[in-house]
């Protein structure tokens, strides 16, 4: 069998952006180098572990690097990689997306359930 004929680059990528936190923490590092409790503050209070999980899986995935430096107590720096930093422009494009047809009433309708949230 050939996994490669399987294989959908789109379907991938969107796996991996869909995950909870996942855009939250590319978002928080495009604007530079975190150590991990700075990352859990700016990428919009994500849970620890949750956030270690994440950082994990963008790490193996080659779009962050981590660095742990050698002062007590040690301190471990986040930033990404060059793949990783190309995602500004998926973001900048959902967010200009968001901006031209998401309106705040819309923003606040349930899909799931058809109400309004307020």
């Amino acid at each position: 069998m050939d996994h490669d004929a399987d294989f959908c680059p789109m379907c991938e990528a969107m796996q991996l952006l869909e995950e909870k936190w996942m855009l939250h923490i590319v978002r928080a590092l495009l604007e530079g180098p975190r150590g991990f409790n700075e990352l859990s503050r700016s990428s919009g209070g994500c849970n620890p572990a949750t956030l270690a999980q994440r950082l994990d899986e963008l790490e193996v995935r080659g779009l962050v690097d981590k660095e742990v430096r050698s002062v007590m107590p040690p301190r471990t720096i986040y930033k990404l990689t060059t793949a990783g930093a190309e995602l500004q422009e998926v973001i900048e494009a959902v967010d200009r997306w968001g901006r031209k047809h998401i309106s705040a009433r819309l923003a606040a309708y349930d899909l799931s359930v058809g109400v309004d949230r307020k």
